[in-house]
């Protein structure tokens, strides 16, 4: 029952960090420069929602590791 609950659990926090990752702005010059995304000006500051966002996916992504931790560990001593 524990290893179907963590398994929902890391499906759906692998969906979710994809989309958090989608929604972040490129910051760089690697492939979105490519796109176009090179010519756009560089703020120096992250707005509030960036900061959110930044938090939302470390949040997303500490459940996503200890979710794989806790599967490994299960399958391990199972």
């Amino acid at each position: 029952m524990v290893v179907l609950i963590l398994q929902i659990a890391l499906i759906v926090t692998s969906l979710l960090l994809i989309l958090l990752v989608l929604l972040h702005r490129g910051r760089g010059g690697g492939l979105s420069s490519l796109f176009g995304g090179g010519m756009q000006s560089s703020l120096s500051g992250s707005s509030v929602v960036e900061k959110n966002l930044d938090r939302i996916t470390l949040f997303i992504g500490s459940i996503w590791i200890i979710c794989v931790i806790g599967l490994g560990l299960l399958v391990k001593i199972s």
